[in-house]
């Protein structure tokens, strides 16, 4: 059975299929081929509520890198297209509460 991740933060660019790059803190267990069910929401469902999936993904690539390390085209592969690297290292760091040299995993899938 393939487990659920969260695209919160990037619903929209997951179901527009713009989004091929996760960064994640934690997820060392991934391996290439793993299927994962993309969702709006995994935790912290309130009652009554259930888990939306948007897709099923395919793992083609994970990998260790500070946050810092994102390039121009990787921002747009994670969905924002017209940003720059500082924005998206700045929005990172905002949401998940952790410096620009943190080490994260990047996570590349493809869609099933």
């Amino acid at each position: 059975m393939a487990r659920n991740i969260s695209f919160m933060l990037t619903t929209e660019q997951v179901r527009k299929r713009k989004k091929t790059v996760t960064r994640r803190l934690g997820w060392d267990f991934l391996k290439v081929g793993d299927e994962l069910n993309a969702c709006v929401k995994c935790m912290g469902l309130k009652k009554g509520e259930k888990i939306e999936r948007l897709a099923k993904i395919r793992v083609v690539n994970v990998r260790r890198e500070r946050l810092y390390d994102i390039t121009p085209d990787d921002v747009i592969r994670e969905g924002f297209e017209g940003h720059i690297v500082e924005w998206f290292i700045d929005m990172f760091m905002r949401e998940m509460g952790v410096p620009s040299s943190a080490e994260v995993n990047r996570i590349e899938f493809e869609y099933v």
